[in-house]
């Protein structure tokens, strides 16, 4: 075996050597690690020594939360969870620190207790199917050697010997079962043969004695890497605060109260909205905002105040709303800033600027806003530059008068004077864990608010002295999303889910840029580096960046910015991995790891050892270190400027957006040379590629002519192109005015010549020229009466088509439906050829939004709804979701052999009103494959089941409607664990008759099925149960009453005794009772008639009989009905392992998340119930075990289930290896 020996800093999550440990959890790990060395008697016992250990990790991480134990023959392990049934972990060797014998050396691991490891892996992962298995663990106490489960799971499971091997020996079909046979004659040997690399983490504790048993806290520093690596985060690879996806509730919901909002459950979903009357705070910033607005009556110097809401307190909550998070954006953007500098600086608290002590009036923080940040430093006033010398001047167009500021009010208008509340669970606590306050300033509390909390804590290894809890930036964009989504909800992209999706596609684009320019005949994103070996020159280096620098990726429903944040990491990341990434000179980025974890770009030196950081030391920056932070912040600026666009229909979304972009740029910030380090380089106006309008909406096709616009104005499309460069990298107010007036001028001149060659305008053009030539006409002699009436007649007519024609023109120009619509066609220049031809973009990606075609006619988008079934194929169908035209516009947006990827719900691959959709999609493009998540809990608060879709704008070479369905595990990252052909015209996947799943699926499809003998009905619908309501109580008290059954009660061949919940009250057995004026007769007779009832959402099918008719199947509840012995044989088939096994393969788009089924009325009627002669046998034992559990609903009944298991698979002919199949054996 080749041995790599990884170090302990190596060996942890980058992203996790980014947080850093809290001072009382540092000493808790000293004392107890004190302790546990202190206890070691090398004479005593190896029993003794894992007593100790298990102490040592117990008291100083996982007693809250996690299990360690012994178990069975392994010395000791740590469980997922709190309880022993928890999967095992970690599972640990431990020796004796004088049994050196048995022990593994850095030289050689073909020792004893690596014997042992192997035989404890083997016993978790083959005979019980642990598949949780995180790490394995050999030590002395003193040495440590940590192995990662994945290699394992490589080198010991995927060895067909070795698992042979050990199963026979575990068998007894060897000449001893005794552990000795498998460490000398199984293990030993297989450890000899093994070619493989074998990687580990080693260390030894006593190199830390001096750091541990000293009192310099500062050389507790060494010691973070050691307790990290003993910890949950890194032994279990659980979640830690840093990551995207973590919100840190308290901080998110006093931000709410601090703005003046609340979050609500409404149904199945949280919603932001404004507090009810009587808990209004004044002195929030929302309820303050909307005091002032009011009072100077701003809803009548709004221009299209209609676009706010129809009714006065809608237009000022949401006028209010969009200035507070314009506000609260730039104050959190200068928080981040505030922290930057400090840490840029040591920890120099003189570059601190954001309190109540320094800004003490809504008017200081105007002037913070546009006096110091919009303004070069050399332009400020003495007293400005005396207050906030420390603060650059950033260029940022978030430090400019928004047109609504401009409008309505700015925050130096808001009421100094006002106090608040402060929040039940405010974070502002004494000593004594009481709030500090009944109220604060609302100013004041906002900025304690702030400070309360750790802005920055990434990029340093050391010990956080505070109690602060860490606010990561990436989390700014999921409060963000989740407060703008308070119409209707959001739904915030994991990072892991972005992360897989911008590696997948973006990489794909890249091989096609190099495939395109140079003809390169690599297949895989791995094959680049190979053709790029022999060209390493500057000249080729800063090349192939521009060519990378070309690509064009697009969000059309941009949100947060989540999508366009992951793009710009995995760009660095490719360009890093393929050893391009450069300063401008093209001098490679060299000695420097740079890779994504948890969503974050990390760069470590030093091989790894270390995390770069850029410092300022009495001002004087280290020469590598300045190249190294300016080539990534250009690297950066340079990407967002020429790669990444977003369009978003709501105008807080883009502004969000613009600033998650400005916050990455933020985090490479540098000094600059020309002014000795003291001003930062200023950030670009990235603006202009983050735009607001309806990416569905456009008044011109893509297609539309540009030629005749472009010859009647005075600018070229590279004229074009160029002052939108030139606007991005404007330093000067005035410049950017006026640039942004030419590019608004060459849109509007686009609008108008592009009008005017349109149909509309055409036949205007054309019915006007008759009317002239008609009206000129004369003849020799005069008109006779009827002529004359002839003549008369076509003038009107004519005249009546101009004057229709003229009023829809008008309607065009003037209709609300284009109020916001965005032109694809001319918006971004950047994707236009030199001719003006819409060329398209390299990928298109996102989450479009989730609505209903009913959510949608609530929403009052009637308008938008008949522009779309116009426009679009998808829409044809009527009932369809709005993701369903954002996949037909994201594809109609790609270049040629680009890419589309959208995180959709499942639905869409079995939906009626995809059909349209998916059909059109055959015809001209190549369904590339979808990735099912739909068994794993993305949205933490959505009841979606996603799946990821991959389409290229490709032609396939064949008619055939087969893509791949990809099925994926989700632990350290995503990773592909089968591919199957999947069927998206006729919802199926197509048996692949080499498989094992597929000769099985024919086989029992095969089998003559009982014809007409049953029917199928579903139970009470969600509409129904509403209006029963007043039928239901609690117990049986009247005859003639049914008792309701829901999926939760549901078991095998029983009804268990659980409560039922319906409108918020739980009923120990509830009745529904008759009444003929609620409830259809046809209903009762339902209710009243043998059947079987099914449970509709279950981890495997679950159904009873209700052989009296005395249940009432609720909602999500089916019914099978039938005579009673045909009944009581399909309740076997139904209930057992084949059918369990056969509906996950045929249906596996009905699996949701965390393992559930959705089962219907049209899946029950494809379920093969056999034809036979004979079927007492089984409905002998059906009844055997029904009696045995209406007697007691928990009783055992296992034999039984077994018995008719195995009927049931010599009934379907199943052989030995596919009952094994069936059984997961």
């Amino acid at each position: 075996m080749i041995l790599h020996e990884i170090s302990l800093k190596k060996s942890l999550n980058k992203a996790y050597r980014l947080i850093k440990p809290k001072r009382p959890d540092i000493e808790l790990f000293k004392s107890n690690l004190i302790k546990l060395l202190g206890q070691i008697d090398e004479k005593e016992s190896e029993e003794n020594v894992k007593i100790h250990l298990m102490d040592f990790l117990k008291d100083t991480w996982y007693k809250q939360e996690y299990l360690v134990a012994t178990k069975g023959h392994t010395d000791f392990v740590i469980h997922t969870g709190k309880e022993a049934k928890a999967p095992s972990g970690v599972l640990f060797e431990v020796k004796r620190p004088t049994n050196k014998g048995d022990m593994v050396t850095r030289q050689n691991l073909n020792a004893k207790a690596m014997h042992e490891l192997i035989l404890y892996y083997l016993r978790e992962r083959v005979n019980e199917n642990n598949i949780d298995i995180r790490h394995l663990v050999i030590t002395n106490i003193y040495e440590w050697f940590i192995f990662d489960a994945s290699i394992f799971e490589r080198v010991v499971v995927k060895n067909s010997k070795l698992i042979k091997a050990f199963k026979d020996w575990g068998s007894g079909q060897k000449v001893s079962s005794n552990t000795d046979l498998f460490y000398k004659e199984i293990a030993k040997p297989f450890l000899d043969e093994l070619k493989e690399d074998i990687s580990y983490t080693w260390f030894d504790i006593r190199e830390y004695e001096k750091p541990l048993k000293n009192n310099d806290k500062a050389d507790d520093n060494k010691l973070i890497a050691l307790f990290k690596v003993f910890s949950p985060i890194h032994l279990l690879k659980i979640q830690f605060a840093n990551d995207s996806n973590s919100l840190d509730k308290g901080f998110y919901s006093e931000l709410l109260h601090i703005i003046g909002l609340e979050e609500v459950k409404d149904g199945g979903k949280k919603l932001i909205r404004r507090k009810q009357a009587g808990k209004r705070d004044a002195g929030s910033l929302l309820e303050n905002a909307i005091t002032i607005l009011d009072l100077e009556d701003s809803l009548n110097k709004v221009p299209d105040i209609n676009s706010y809401g129809e009714k006065r307190e809608e237009r000022l909550f949401n006028l209010s709303l969009e200035l507070c998070i314009t506000w609260i954006n730039r104050v959190l953007f200068l928080k981040l800033l505030e922290a930057q500098l400090i840490k840029y600086h040591k920890g120099d608290q003189s570059y601190k600027f954001l309190n109540h002590t320094k800004i003490s009036q809504y008017d200081e923080l105007y002037k913070l806003f546009f006096q110091v940040l919009a303004k070069k430093q050399g332009d400020r006033t003495e007293a400005i530059t005396k207050k906030f010398g420390n603060i650059p001047y950033l260029n940022s167009s978030l430090f400019e008068i928004s047109e609504l500021e401009d409008q309505t009010i700015k925050i130096n208008s808001l009421d100094d004077s006002l106090e608040l509340d402060l929040h039940s669970g405010t974070v502002l606590r004494d000593a004594k864990n009481k709030p500090i306050a009944k109220s604060l300033n609302g100013l004041q509390y906002l900025f304690d608010f702030l400070e309360a909390y750790d802005f920055a804590s990434e990029g340093s290894e050391e010990i956080q002295e505070d109690s602060k809890t860490l606010i990561n930036a990436s989390v700014l964009g999921l409060i963000f999303e989740k407060i703008n989504g308070y119409k209707d909800g959001s739904i915030f992209t994991p990072g892991f889910i972005t992360m897989y999706m911008c590696r997948q596609a973006i990489r794909l684009a890249v091989l096609q840029k190099f495939k395109d320019a140079y003809g390169w005949k690599c297949e895989a994103f791995g094959d680049l580096r190979n053709y790029m070996a022999d060209r390493r020159s500057s000249k080729d280096v800063l090349e192939f960046n521009a060519l990378i620098n070309g690509m064009h990726l697009c969000d059309p429903a941009v949100g947060s910015g989540h999508f366009l944040v992951s793009s710009l990491n995995e760009i660095i990341s490719i360009k890093a991995e393929l050893g391009i990434l450069a300063d401008d000179k093209g001098g490679r980025l060299s000695g420097y790891d740079i890779e994504i974890e948890n969503d974050e770009l990390i760069v470590t030196c030093n091989e790894g050892q270390d995390i770069f950081e850029y410092h300022v030391n009495n001002g004087i920056i280290n020469k590598e270190t300045q190249r190294v932070q300016k080539s990534l912040f250009h690297e950066k600026q340079t990407i967002i400027e020429n790669c990444l666009f977003g369009v978003d229909i709501n105008a807080n979304s883009v502004k969000i957006c613009r600033l998650r972009l400005w916050i990455e740029l933020l985090k490479n910030a540098y000094y600059t040379e020309e002014t000795k380090f003291k001003e930062l380089e200023t950030l670009p106006n990235i603006d202009i590629n983050i735009k607001c309008g309806n990416s569905l909406i456009s008044r011109f096709a893509l297609d539309a002519d540009l030629s005749k616009a472009l010859k009647s104005i005075k600018y070229n499309i590279n004229q074009y192109k160029g002052f939108v460069h030139d606007y991005k990298n404007a330093h000067d107010k005035e410049l950017k005015r006026g640039l942004e007036q030419i590019i608004n001028s060459i849109k509007n001149d686009f609008r108008i010549e592009i009008s005017k060659s349109g149909k509309e305008f055409k036949d205007l053009s054309k019915w006007k020229g008759e009317l002239i030539n008609l009206t000129k006409q004369t003849g020799l002699f005069e008109k006779t009466p009827k002529e004359k009436k002839e003549f008369d007649g076509e003038v009107k007519k004519l005249a009546a088509k101009i004057t229709k024609q003229e009023a829809l023109i008008e309607d065009i120009k003037s209709n609300a439906i284009y109020r916001n619509a965005f032109e694809w066609r001319f918006e971004f220049p950047e994707v236009l050829d030199n001719d003006g031809n819409f060329e398209g973009f390299d990928v298109v990606l996102g989450n479009p939004p989730y609505i209903s075609n009913k959510e949608m006619h609530k929403l009052k988008m009637q308008k938008s709804i008949e522009y779309m079934d116009r426009n679009y194929v998808a829409a044809k169908s009527g009932n369809y979701d709005l993701y369903i035209p954002f996949i037909e516009k994201g594809l109609s947006l790609l270049k040629s052999n680009a890419e589309l990827t959208f995180i959709l719900p499942n639905k869409f691959i079995i939906a009626k009103y995809s059909e349209s959709l998916l059909k059109y999609i055959n015809q001209k493009y190549t369904f590339l494959n979808y990735t099912d998540f739909s068994n794993i809990n993305v949205f933490e608060e959505a009841s979606v089941y996603p799946i990821i879709l991959r389409m290229l704008n490709t032609t396939k070479e064949n008619a055939n409607s087969i893509t791949q369905k990809l099925s994926v595990t989700v632990a350290e990252q995503i990773e592909v664990i089968k591919s199957e052909d999947w069927d998206y015209l006729n919802h199926s996947l197509t048996n692949n008759e080499d498989s094992i799943d597929g000769k099985l699926l024919s086989k029992i499809e095969s089998m003559p099925k009982i014809e007409n003998k049953l029917s199928f009905s579903p139970g009470i619908n969600g509409f129904q149960f509403t209006n029963y309501g007043q039928c239901i109580k609690e117990g049986k008290k009247e005859t003639n009453s049914k008792r309701i059954v829901v999926t939760g009660v549901i078991d095998r061949y029983c009804i268990l005794n659980k409560p039922v919940r319906y409108k918020g009250v739980d009923y120990k057995s509830p009745y529904i009772y008759f009444d003929p004026k609620i409830i259809s007769e046809g209903k009762w007779e339902l209710f009243s008639t043998p059947k079987i009832v099914v449970a509709g959402m279950t981890k495997y099918i679950e159904a009873t009989l209700d052989e009296t008719g005395d249940l009432a199947p609720g909602v999500s509840v089916y019914s099978i009905m039938g005579d009673i012995q045909t009944l009581k044989f399909t309740l076997a088939i139904i209930n057992s392992k084949l059918i369990d096994f056969y509906f996950k393969i045929r249906f596996q788009d009905k699996h949701l998340a965390g393992g559930y089924i959705s089962m219907n009325t049209v899946l029950l009627q494809k379920i093969p119930i056999p034809q036979i002669d004979d079927k007492n046998p089984i409905i002998d034992i059906v009844d055997t075990i029904l009696t045995e559990k209406k007697s007691n609903p928990n009783s055992d009944t296992t034999k039984w289930e077994k018995e008719i298991d195995k009927k049931i698979y010599k009934l379907f002919n199943l052989t030995e290896e596919e009952v094994k199949t069936v059984e997961g054996k």
